[in-house]
């Protein structure tokens, strides 16, 4: 008799490998995302800072060079910002996908061992009922022998 739960075998093997790999793949963009956000908080708390150390702030005098130098280097800094921030963005989506793709991919392997599962029942079953037809046969068979002998004898 041929077992037909090798191929889902294999399939639940292919696809727990799958799903294994999904998990890697999302705790990567995960701790990318974490370590972008942490880097933005950096940015933030620097450019606050810097803010708090402009030239001419409390009253104090500052020449026109270090005024420009202090706003352009701020420029740059909210561009600095806004690139983190949309790299940010751009890995916090990448994690969510990787979150869908393997709650999918978990579901494909509930689904194919929940598959096996089945087929296994059904195969013991089966077994079960051949073994009963044994039974039966083997009991019809000495209740023959049986009334063969007593209309003989």
């Amino acid at each position: 008799m041929h077992d037909h739960r090798i191929p889902l075998q294999a399939l639940l093997r292919h696809a727990e490998s799958e799903r294994d790999a999904a998990q890697a793949a999302l705790l990567g963009a995960a701790a990318r995302a974490q370590q972008l956000a942490r880097q933005a908080e950096q940015l933030l708390a620097y450019r606050d800072d810097y803010r708090r150390r402009a030239p001419a702030h409390g009253a104090q005098a500052a020449g026109i060079a270090l005024v420009r130098s202090h706003r352009d280097f701020m420029q740059r800094l909210e561009q600095a910002i806004e690139q983190q921030r949309a790299q940010q963005e751009a890995a916090e989506r990448d994690a969510a996908a990787a979150r869908e793709a393997l709650r999918a991919l978990e579901l494909r392997v509930a689904s194919v061992g929940k598959l096996l599962e089945r087929r296994e029942v059904q195969q013991q079953q089966r077994a079960a009922r051949s073994e009963q037809r044994r039974h039966d046969e083997a009991a019809q068979r000495a209740a023959w022998t049986q009334r063969a002998r007593s209309a003989a004898g």
